[in-house]
């Protein structure tokens, strides 16, 4: 493939992104353009530095550093309007990530060497970003639905947290949905982006079939411990959302 071929059906691609979306009524419909500029600078910029990293293994934390710094900044910034949520997202991103990836090595699930760290790690990280954001974005929405009853809550007694409990359980479900779905449909509905890139890459079917259920499996684990613990941290605080706010697609 010539990058002339990779430009034209990038441009074609976007171009019926654009007028789906005008046609569509969907605001920001230029932000897909301004998206992919952005990731082709960012994975040539990534694609330069990996291989310095994947040569000095020492660097490897300095770039899961910067992949988790970025993580949780951007969900961070989708959740500017809920008290505890730049805290929250850095407390239950950190933990998602880590945890998962720690337990993954430790029990020999891959080989710890540099490329499967930064591979494996990238998409955990990636991973609790979306959680975060989906489950931070539900709580936000399901506490102003529910604003009366959570008052009654709190008029007799309940504890913040308490008051918002059930608020909490329905966001940190709604937002383990699509991994779960994607994770029930691999190999019928999709063949996921690890696994063929890992055929793409040489491996065997069955070496490829491995790496993707690793990576089903942090997945799953990092999103739920990001999603639950971040719906209890934003439950502790006294002040509830007044307004949803309308979703940025910009950033």
């Amino acid at each position: 493939m010539t990058y002339g071929y990779l430009l034209a059906g990038v441009i074609v691609l976007l171009g019926l992104t654009t007028a789906t979306m005008t046609w569509g009524g969907v605001d920001a419909r230029f932000m897909p353009w301004w998206a992919i500029v952005r990731a082709a600078g960012q994975l040539t910029l990534i694609s330069l530095a990996l291989r310095g990293v994947l040569v000095h293994p020492a660097l490897v934390a300095v770039a899961l550093s910067v992949m988790f710094a970025a993580a949780v900044w951007t969900a961070g910034r989708r959740l500017h309007d809920l008290p505890g949520a730049a805290t929250g997202v850095v407390v239950a991103c950190g933990l998602g990530a880590g945890i998962t990836l720690t337990i993954a090595f430790l029990l020999s699930m891959l080989q710890f060497d540099s490329r499967y760290v930064v591979a494996l790690g990238g998409i955990v990280i990636g991973s609790t970003m979306t959680a975060g954001t989906l489950a931070g974005r539900n709580f936000r929405r399901a506490a102003i639905a529910q604003r009366p009853e959570i008052e009654g809550w709190l008029a007799i007694g309940a504890s913040p947290s308490q008051s918002v409990a059930d608020v909490g359980r329905e966001a940190a479900h709604d937002a383990l949905v699509p991994v779960i779905d994607q994770t029930r449909t691999t190999g019928l509905v999709t063949l996921p982006g690890a696994f063929v890139g890992a055929l793409m890459g040489g491996a065997s079917p069955v070496d490829a079939g491995r790496f993707q259920l690793v990576v089903l499996v942090t997945l799953i684990t990092a999103q739920t411990i990001t999603s639950v613990v971040l719906v209890r941290i934003l439950g502790r605080s006294p002040v509830l959302p007044v307004s949803v706010a309308r979703g940025s697609m910009n950033g």
